[in-house]
């Protein structure tokens, strides 16, 4: 397969199977791929990064003239995705129990610890993704049916 220990200990990696691997990744623009012989294994990853899509109500007005001041100071307000509930696993992310069915959340709910706020589907299993605390969700960062990565940020509640 790709590894091999010889008699010193240390490790030899097949080369061109880690190269064809990072190929099928490219090709199919997996973020990670695996495979085991034996006792034998090889991981190759990538990080990709891609701006969310984030649906939040409108902005009401411009931000006034005192912004830039204190972006001077050196104070930023946090990213969305800083306190955002991400995406435990590869999937599908539905935002009800069904079609027909409410979304679980929506923008400025108040939710517990605990509570249902997406579902992902990975190997046809459904797996709910609960608040890991109490707040407020300030941001619903993926759409109804869309494909998700593993540690994707997925709703961002504070």
């Amino acid at each position: 397969m790709a590894e091999e220990t010889n008699p010193s200990g240390a490790m030899q990696v097949d080369i061109d199977l880690v190269r064809q691997l990072a190929s099928v990744l490219d090709e199919t623009q997996l973020t990670e791929i695996e495979v085991q012989d034996g006792e034998r294994r090889v991981r190759v990853a990538r990080t990709v990064t891609a701006a969310p899509m984030v649906h939040t109500a409108p902005a009401a007005a411009p931000a006034p003239a005192a912004a830039p001041a204190a972006a001077e100071v050196g104070a930023s307000a946090p990213s969305p995705a800083a306190n955002a509930v991400k995406s435990p696993m590869v999937g599908t992310v539905y935002m009800s129990s069904n079609p027909e069915a409410a979304p679980f959340v929506s923008v400025g709910q108040t939710v517990a610890a605990g509570d249902t706020l997406v579902i992902i589907e990975a190997m046809k299993v459904m797996n709910p993704i609960h608040a890991p605390a109490a707040g407020t969700v300030k941001a619903i960062l993926v759409e109804n049916g869309q494909p998700v990565e593993f540690d994707q940020p997925l709703v961002v509640v504070e």
